[in-house]
């Protein structure tokens, strides 16, 4: 049989590695998994270990071009935000690759805000909370301030995505979808770099904006590909919703944080928004994309164990606790005016769950059903923050909330306007990735059943 046409991409997440290879009709044929051991800085924090990310990308491709059922043409990555790699004269990295939790010193900070307009300010212009070190821009600040000498030594700094696509392309490329990533990078009232980028000549260190479906034609290891220049995980994994999809819709993430994300907002984001954790992204395409954040899916994860503790079960029984409809619809009408603030946008995204007093519950399957009601009740607030003043019909849901039965109903009964739908797609993220270089390597035209989406309908008769 003849080698079947592929493409790889590696999706670098915080915790889990994976390669992933996708057919000509964006069906995953192959999928590995890895976890690296992660090594310390200078400081003693925690950071990536590059150098085995770095082998085990050329290892798997080595292997993948000894594997005759395929004919591999293509190679693109996504990964986490907030990454810089710096590398020197030879394109060696000459720092490790500083953590996006690594506490940021004070003094910088207030220097950095001071300098250029005070937090308020900076921050609508570059549509980015405050974030520390989650804003990649201050980590180059930092090293420009803390480490002068090893600054000297920096030719440039690439995002993570961009660094693996270097390895192989030996081409330097930044990409929108990594600086419009909450980095403080990008003025996006100007849509373009913020002028501090210049005044500290940090520019001069910032590769050439590269285009999202630009791939390099490289030579690796005896064979011929296309490589593109990576991608930021967040906006890859919006790709094929707005490869299928051209009405107005949201996105809704979910993992450890829900993120909803609305690529039909162009509205700028106000001081309100910004002090609830709205910031904007830039998509493939460089447009903006509001977004809003809710660390849901870490709180469900907390407070399952804590009904499992009381009630004395394996937290593996609410992965797949049936959906009843009697409990979840008395509940919302226990609570009409808690649902009635979180709509009117007054609700704090602070636990709900974790102030109840479990004993008040008969069992846990009402308390779990509570704790998926105050989740997707804290959610229309959230999503609520990027909806409002859009013709937004639909909402979709993908992730890890997509397949709790319980949590799409109530969020159907939550969104009584708006047609809600479960999104299932394998490994949206890689797919993106895959997608956004598809004219370089693909001959075949797009696919138009790439999601399947389950639609919800609102079925409470609760007035709220």
């Amino acid at each position: 049989m003849p080698a079947t046409p592929v493409i790889a991409i590696f999706d670098v997440g915080k915790t889990n590695k994976k390669l992933f290879l996708f057919d000509q009709n964006y069906k995953i044929v192959l999928e590995r998994s890895a976890k690296f051991t992660e090594t310390v800085d200078e400081d003693g924090d925690p950071c990536e270990n590059l150098e085995s990310l770095r082998l085990s990308v050329f290892d798997s491709l080595r292997d993948l071009f000894r594997n005759p059922e395929y004919d591999l043409r293509g190679v693109n990555f996504c990964t986490y935000g907030a990454s810089f790699v710096y590398l020197d004269d030879a394109g060696h990295p000459i720092t490790p690759l500083y953590n996006y939790l690594k506490p940021y010193p004070e003094n910088l900070k207030k220097q950095f805000y001071q300098t250029y307009g005070g937090e308020e300010e900076f921050s609508y212009r570059t549509a980015s909370p405050v974030l520390g070190s989650l804003n990649s821009g201050l980590q180059l600040y930092r090293f420009k301030y803390e480490q002068p000498g090893l600054y000297k030594k920096l030719k440039v700094a690439l995002h993570l995505p961009q660094y693996l696509s270097y390895l192989l392309s030996g081409q330097y490329f930044s990409d929108k979808t990594s600086i419009g990533c909450h980095t403080n990078l990008w003025n996006f009232k100007k849509n373009a770099y913020h002028d501090w980028v210049e005044q500290e000549a940090i520019l001069a260190k910032l590769a050439p904006i590269g285009l999202p479906d630009e791939a390099v034609a490289t030579f690796f290891s005896g064979r011929n590909l296309k490589v593109g220049i990576g991608l930021h995980d967040s906006s890859a994994a919006l790709i094929p919703y707005l490869v299928n999809f051209h009405e107005p819709f949201i996105l809704i993430s979910t993992g450890t944080w829900c993120i909803s994300l609305n690529p039909f907002n162009d509205t700028p984001l106000t001081a309100a928004e910004l002090k609830q954790d709205c910031l904007c992204y830039l998509n493939y395409l460089g447009k903006p994309v509001k977004a809003s954040r809710l660390f849901a899916g870490y709180e469900h994860e907390q407070q399952v164990k804590r009904i499992a503790e009381f009630f004395q079960q394996s937290p593996v029984r609410y992965k797949s606790m049936s959906y009843n409809p009697e409990i979840l619809n008395r509940q919302l009408e226990a609570q009409k005016e808690l649902v009635w603030t979180s709509l009117s946008g007054g609700f704090t995204t602070e636990s709900i769950f974790a102030k109840r007093d479990l004993a008040t519950f008969a069992s846990d399957e009402e308390a779990y059903h509570q704790l998926v009601l105050d989740l997707a009740t804290q959610q229309i607030n959230a999503t609520g923050l990027v909806l409002q003043g859009t013709s937004v019909k639909r909402i979709f849901v993908d992730g890890g909330f997509s397949k709790n039965v319980i949590y799409m109903n109530a969020l159907a009964q939550l969104f009584p306007k708006k047609e809600v739908f479960a999104a299932s797609m394998a490994q949206a993220t890689a797919m993106g990735a895959a997608l956004a270089i598809h004219q370089a390597w693909n001959e075949k035209p797009l696919p138009t059943d790439m999601i399947e989406l389950k639609y919800y309908a609102h079925t409470q008769q609760v007035s709220l």
